[in-house]
């Protein structure tokens, strides 16, 4: 194994016993990110030099990760996998890169995404697809498709990323690691290119739990430029994993997960997907934890996915407005600045961009914005306030990632399934209500991995990850290094 591969403890101890240096693991990073690249797609950028290290006293101290390209470093390309940005070299710091450096840690390279982050699947970016390591036939998921890629792959312990509706626990799932995204707010957004600024999460990928929390303690905390950005809350979270969950109460919702409501279903991956979620549930009861079935409006539920279109496509038309070709990006031509800016934008977006800018601009107009903006914003105080009724008794609720495995490149979806309808984007809830979430895996159907996803209430992320770390110890899948990496 090499290092990269390992855990962060594991790293650190290497590392203060001068079994390896900093310079050695950027090196073994880097050189397995260009091994990689070409089968993966993991990254937009990869560095050359290793950059200086400001603090040798933290757990992270020397230790290589990747950053997600819609984060911005100074100096450094950072694109947001978009033509209109290809060029764009940032002239400030994003804080969660600033803390990082800050603690030592040292960037490797910059990931591939989905086009400005809107996407699920991995596949807009316009440097090309990602691939999942375990099956390069399959997509890995989105939009942190690189970060997810990079991490399953062994080239860096962890690798942040951003979460707008699911887009790091979802491709975590697929690739057989952790996702974590923290409650809205714990990590400074400052620096993150916005996508949906109500629903945007700074949110980390690793391989285990216990290092999910290790680099959440560096980079937590209240940010003078960020408004919506919380006080830190003074815990260490890697502290706490092995506090008593015993007595904690956990729900899944019934008309999610229950498999009497696909007997007609011919999907056999989604059915054994639900078999491994149930037995998991089992394993779940035996740390003591009380696990309940509870019930929702399954109108409600089938809400979800077109609510999150509608506020998230009318969040982001306002928030790239910016994305012109005059002050920076792409520069378009034309006689006049109208033409510039038309010319820029046609040429600087892909398709599926285009689309959502469109419905974003309709949503917005004057005379539909009561009918579909105000309307998706009551369904979502519906639903967080029913998620909140919930948490007045349980401390979170459980439910599988996904409906099965990382789909085929070429693999006909049917979006108004069931399944796709709610079982694909229950993760959104997360989202919605600013809650503190976090997949870890939960084994494999046809040799490819799935998760399982915990939700918990707003400020305790420290219970989510407790739980989160205990049940990982009881299933035994940590640590998985995709099947791809040779």
């Amino acid at each position: 194994m090499s290092y990269t591969e390992k855990s962060i403890d594991e790293i650190r101890a290497s590392l203060d016993k001068g079994e390896v240096t900093s310079e050695e693991l950027f090196e073994e990073a880097r050189e397995k990110a260009l091994k990689y690249q070409s089968d993966y797609n993991a990254f937009v950028t990869i560095l050359d030099k290793k950059e200086e290290e400001k603090n040798k006293k933290t757990i992270l101290s020397g230790i290589p990760y990747a950053l997600k390209d819609n984060i911005s470093t100074k100096g450094i390309l950072t694109t947001a996998s978009s033509n209109i940005l290809k060029d764009y070299v940032p002239v400030y710091d994003a804080t969660v890169y600033r803390k990082l450096k800050e603690a030592g840690a040292v960037l490797v390279g910059k990931n591939v995404l989905d086009e400005l982050a809107m996407g699920g699947i991995g596949t807009t970016g316009h440097t090309g697809v990602v691939r999942n390591p375990w099956d390069k036939n399959r997509l890995i998921g989105g939009s942190s498709a690189g970060s997810a890629a990079a991490v399953a792959l062994g080239i860096v312990p962890f690798a942040i990323g951003s979460d707008t509706g699911d887009s790091v626990r979802k491709p975590a799932s697929f690739g057989g690691i952790v996702g974590f995204k923290p409650t809205y707010g714990r990590i400074s957004r400052y620096g993150l290119f916005a996508f949906a600024s109500s629903l945007d999460h700074i949110a980390i990928l690793t391989r285990n739990v216990k290092d999910a929390a290790y680099v959440t303690n560096i980079v937590k905390g209240q940010d003078e430029y960020d408004m919506t950005s919380l006080p830190d809350d003074g815990k260490e979270y890697a502290k706490v994993l092995d506090n008593s969950v015993k007595g904690k109460k956990l729900f899944y919702i019934k008309e999610v997960c229950n498999l009497e409501n696909y007997k007609n279903n011919n999907d056999l991956e989604l059915i054994e997907t639900l078999q491994k979620f149930h037995q998991t549930l089992d394993k779940v009861r035996e740390l003591g934890i009380e696990v309940d079935e509870v019930s929702i409006d399954r109108k409600l539920l089938s809400a979800l996915y077109p609510a999150y279109m509608t506020i998230s496509c009318a969040e982001a038309t306002s928030n790239n407005a910016n994305l012109i070709g005059i002050h920076f990006g792409l520069r378009g031509e034309g006689k006049t600045v109208d033409e510039m800016m038309f010319d820029a934008r046609t040429k600087g977006f892909s398709e599926l961009i285009k689309r959502r800018f469109v419905l974003g601009s309709f949503i917005l107009q004057k005379e539909n914005q009561e009918r579909l903006f105000l309307n998706a914003g009551r369904i979502r105080r519906m639903i967080v306030d029913k998620i909140n009724e919930l948490f007045k008794t349980y401390d979170g609720f459980i439910m599988p990632t996904s409906g099965g495995i990382a789909p085929k490149f070429d693999e006909e979806i049917d979006r108004l399934s069931e399944r796709y309808l709610i079982l694909e984007y229950h993760l959104v809830i997360g989202n919605f209500g600013g809650f503190p979430s976090i997949t870890i895996p939960n084994g494999f159907v046809n040799e490819m991995p799935i998760g399982i996803n915990i939700t918990g209430r707003v400020m305790e992320d420290d219970i989510v990850l407790s739980i989160a770390h205990q049940i990982e110890s009881k299933l035994g899948f940590k640590n998985q290094i995709a099947k791809g990496a040779k």
